[in-house]
């Protein structure tokens, strides 16, 4: 594993209690339509920033981002949040390679899908933890 390692969203919630930095790696429309992790309850705000772009192109721009949003962070451990939990190991394994300490959550925001394509069976959002629909 190139990365500090993985993290069920509960113990990604424990970790951001902790001090760490959650990142959401998901588009600027899942963001809008499916709604954000609310980590008010914690020191840290979360982190907005694209792994993809739209059309899923890549960020080529994603570490540069990260350093400007997290400066200070090369201290801090990160733990990175996508749709399902595939974005965020590739954005950890980048941030990694930056210099970062890097987690990732298993089963992302929404989870994987039931059998009816539904995201309803686990992630962030289905385990009950802190979440804002709408605006970032």
């Amino acid at each position: 594993m190139s990365y500090a390692g993985d993290l069920s969203p509960h113990d990604a919630w424990a970790k951001l209690e902790q001090g760490a930095i959650l990142v959401d790696v998901r588009t600027e429309g899942e963001w809008a339509h499916i709604g954000i992790p609310d980590t008010k309850a914690t020191e840290n705000d979360p982190l907005f920033i694209q792994w993809n772009l739209v059309g899923g192109i890549p960020n080529t721009r994603f570490i540069e981002e990260l350093k400007q949003q997290a400066p200070d962070a090369e201290g801090t451990e990160l733990v990175f949040l996508c749709r399902s939990g595939q974005r965020s190991i590739a954005a950890a394994i980048a941030a990694t390679q930056a210099g970062f300490t890097s987690y990732n959550v298993l089963e992302g925001f929404e989870g994987e899908p039931d059998r009816y394509g539904e995201r309803t069976v686990n992630g962030w959002k289905n385990r009950g933890l802190p979440t804002n629909l709408g605006k970032i």
